[in-house]
């Protein structure tokens, strides 16, 4: 079963009317919000799965198809 971000990503990649460069950024936010996500669950004493980072990859093989770099990582990141 897709997953609302899912969707957003798949619906981001077809949209005629965006350019790479705008449909890249709009994976980013999506990327960006789910790295929050991501850590705001890893510091949360519910359970290990936190379902983020099955989107995240859906975000990444986007990113992947539309030729975006890998975006520098700093100390912040995941």
């Amino acid at each position: 079963m897709a997953t609302f971000r899912d969707m957003r990503v798949l619906e981001i990649v077809e949209d005629g009317s965006l350019t790479t460069d705008q449909k890249i950024a709009e994976l980013r936010k999506i990327e960006s919000e789910a790295r929050g996500l991501q850590r705001a669950a890893s510091e949360s004493p519910m359970g290990d799965d936190d379902g983020w980072q099955d989107d995240l990859r859906q975000v990444r093989l986007a990113l992947d198809k539309l030729g975006a770099k890998e975006p520098r990582k700093g100390a912040a990141t995941l």
